[in-house]
C-alpha cells in the first residue's frame, strides 16, 4: 500500500499537468466516426454477447427449477433456506470471481478469461443436471457463479473497449439485450420442460450448449486493441482497429491507436508519480503492479469517482429488488394461485426483453444519464403500485405464515394488479438502470479500467447475495407490503445520488473520459458540451 506520509499529503492525487486531458478547453475535431458499426463489429459483439445469454438463461431458469424440483428429486422438499441458499450460491460466488477476473483480464487478456468463464458454464451446467441432493445443486450454482461473475465483469468490458465511441452504448447494451433475450429462453424452456419427470435437470443441463458454441468462435476472435497495445503488440491493435473503422482509408484507425498510445503515456506519466511513494515487494513483480494499480485507482481523484459512481450504479441495480424479481416471480405468482405460474414469468421475461431492446436503440441518442433520470421514477412507480397491491389483499400484518396465507387471496383483482405493477417495475428497469449498469468500463481509463470495472461487478454481485438471501425471509417476516416499500426507497434515494453524481457520457471516446472526471464529478461540465462534436484530447 501506500506510505501514511502519502496518504495523508494526497487522499485524492491531481494527475500533473502535463498528463490531463482537457475536456474543457473547448478544442473540438471531427470524429471520424462510422456511420454504423462493421460487420465485424457486429460478429466481435454477438459472439461476445452469447455469454450474455448465457447468464440470462441461468437467473432465468433457476425461477422455473425451483417450482419443478419435486419432493424426492433433491432427497427432501426445499424449504425456504434451501431456495434461498441455491438462488444467492451463484450471486455469491459471482462476487468472489469478479474482482479475480479484472486482475486476470489485465495480465492474461480480456478473451482469456471468457474463454475460462465458457468451461465454467459447460461444467457448472453438467454438475448440477447430475447432482442427488440439495448441496450438490449449491456447489453446481456455485461454479456457475465463477463463470458469471467473470464474463459479467469481461463481456461488456471487451465490447466497450472495441466499439466505436457513437455505437459504444448500444453495443454494450446488446450484451444486456442477449441477457434477457436468454432470461425468455429459460422461461419458455422452463414451461415446456416443467410437466416432464426430472425437467428440471434438463433446464440446468441445456446451458452447457451456447458456452460450448462460444468457446469454439472466440477461439476465432481477437483481443481488443486497447489491451493489445498496453501488452506491446501495437501491429495487431492496428489490424482490428483497421477492422473496425472501415469506411475511410484508415485514418480514423490510425488516430484511435495514437490516443490509445496517448493514454497509455499519460497514465505512465501520472504512474511514476504515485509510484514513487509506493514500496512494492520485486519478488512478485505482478504483486508490486497490482499494488500500483490499487494505489492509482483509489488515489487519483477522478479514478476514484468513476469507482464511486460505478459502484453505486451498480449496486443500486441490485438493491432495487430486480433481480428477487425474476429468481422468485414463478414462487411469487404460484403463492398466489395463478394455475401456471412459470408462464405467468414468462410475461416478466418479455416485458425485460422488450423495453431492453428500447433502450439498444436509444441509449446513444438520448444519453445515458437523461434515460435513468427518466426511469428510476417508473421503477418506484411499479413498487409503490405492489405495496398498495399487497395492502389491498388483506394480508395479515406480522405472521410468519403470510406466504402460504396469499393463496387464500388469489381471487382477488389486487393479485392481478401486482402482476401490472411488477411488470411497469421491469419497464423501467430495462429501460435504464438495468443497462446503463454495464457501461462501467468507459468511466476508467485504461490502466484502471479492469481493477475498477472488478470492483464495481463485485458490487453488484455482492448485493445480489444479499437481496436473493433475504428476498423470501424479508416477504414472510416483514410482509410484501414493506418489502416492495422499502425497495422503493431505495430507489427514491438513488435517484437523488444520481443527479448529484452521474455525468453524460454519450459521445465521448474511451480515451477522453479522464478529462471528464478530473476535477470533479462531471456533471456540469458533460451537460455544457455540444452533443455532437468530439472533444479533442490534448
Amino acid at each position: 500500500m501506500a506510505g501514511d506520509d502519502f496518504a495523508a499529503q494526497a487522499p485524492l492525487m491531481r494527475e500533473p499537468k502535463s498528463a490531463r486531458n482537457s475536456i474543457d478547453d473547448h478544442s473540438f475535431i471531427s470524429e471520424g466516426q462510422p456511420t454504423s458499426p462493421s460487420a465485424f463489429i457486429w460478429a466481435l459483439s454477438v459472439a461476445a454477447g452469447i455469454s450474455g445469454i448465457l447468464f440470462g438463461y441461468d437467473t432465468g431458469v433457476i425461477s422455473s427449477t425451483l417450482v419443478s424440483i419435486g419432493p424426492a428429486d433433491l432427497s427432501h422438499p426445499l424449504s425456504t433456506l434451501d431456495k434461498s441458499l441455491i438462488t444467492s450460491s451463484t450471486s455469491f460466488f459471482a462476487l468472489i470471481a469478479s474482482p479475480l477476473a479484472g486482475i486476470l483480464a489485465d495480465r492474461c487478456g480480456r478473451k482469456y478469461v471468457v474463454l475460462v468463464s465458457d468451461v465454467l458454464f459447460v461444467v457448472g451446467a453438467l454438475w448440477q443436471a447430475w447432482t442427488v441432493n440439495v448441496t450438490g445443486l449449491v456447489v453446481g450454482r456455485s461454479i456457475i457463479g465463477l463463470a458469471v461473475g467473470g464474463a459479467s465483469l469481461v463481456v461488456p468490458l471487451y465490447i466497450s473497449e472495441l466499439s466505436p465511441s457513437a455505437f459504444r452504448g448500444m453495443l454494450v447494451t446488446l450484451s444486456i439485450l442477449f441477457i434477457t433475450g436468454g432470461q425468455v429462453v429459460a422461461y419458455v424452456l422452463g414451461y415446456v420442460l416443467a410437466q416432464r419427470a426430472h425437467g428440471w435437470r434438463w433446464m440446468v443441463g441445456l446451458g452447457a450448449i451456447p458456452a460450448g458454441f462460444q468457446f469454439g468462435l472466440l477461439l476465432m476472435l481477437p483481443e481488443t486493441p486497447r489491451w493489445l497495445v498496453k501488452a506491446g503488440h501495437e501491429n495487431a491493435a492496428r489490424e482490428v482497429l483497421m477492422k473496425v473503422y472501415v469506411s475511410d482509408t484508415n485514418t480514423t484507425a490510425e488516430r484511435v491507436l495514437q490516443d490509445i498510445k496517448k493514454e497509455i503515456f499519460e497514465e505512465e506519466s501520472t504512474n511514476k508519480l504515485i509510484h514513487t511513494h509506493v514500496h512494492g515487494d520485486d519478488i512478485w513483480p505482478w504483486l508490486t503492479q497490482l499494488q500500483h494499480r490499487m494505489t492509482e485507482l483509489l488515489y487519483v481523484g477522478g479514478n476514484l469517482r468513476g469507482l464511486v459512481i460505478a459502484c453505486f450504479l451498480q449496486g443500486l441495480q441490485q438493491l432495487s429488488g430486480f433481480n428477487s424479481i425474476m429468481y422468485f416471480s414463478a414462487t411469487i405468482f404460484s403463492l398466489l394461485g395463478f394455475t401456471s405460474p412459470i408462464l405467468t414469468s414468462l410475461w416478466v421475461a418479455v416485458t425485460n426483453f422488450v423495453c431492453t431492446l428500447l433502450a439498444l436503440l436509444i441509449i446513444d441518442r438520448v444519453g445515458r444519464r437523461a434515460i435513468l433520470l427518466r426511469s428510476i421514477p417508473v421503477m418506484i412507480a411499479g413498487l409503490v403500485l405492489c405495496s398498495v397491491s399487497y395492502h389491498f389483499l388483506g394480508l395479515p400484518g406480522n405472521d410468519v405464515n403470510v406466504l402460504q396465507q396469499i393463496q387464500s387471496a388469489a381471487s382477488s383483482p389486487w393479485a392481478t394488479f401486482i402482476v401490472v405493477s411488477l411488470l411497469i417495475f421491469v419497464c423501467g428497469y430495462a429501460i435504464g438502470l438495468g443497462n446503463i449498469a454495464w457501461q462501467q468500463s468507459e468511466l476508467f481509463p485504461l490502466s484502471v479500467r479492469s481493477l475498477g470495472s472488478g470492483f464495481a461487478t463485485a458490487t453488484n454481485w455482492g448485493c445480489n447475495f444479499l437481496v436473493g438471501l433475504t428476498f423470501l425471509p424479508m416477504m414472510e417476516y416483514l410482509t410484501p407490503v414493506w418489502t416492495f416499500s422499502l425497495y422503493a426507497l431505495v430507489c427514491l434515494v438513488g435517484w437523488f445520488l444520481a443527479w448529484k453524481i452521474y455525468p453524460e457520457t454519450k459521445g465521448l471516446e474511451l480515451e477522453d473520459m479522464r478529462g471528464l472526471l478530473r476535477d470533479g464529478w462531471g456533471v456540469k461540465k458533460s451537460s455544457d458540451r455540444p452533443a455532437s462534436p468530439r472533444l479533442r484530447v490534448s
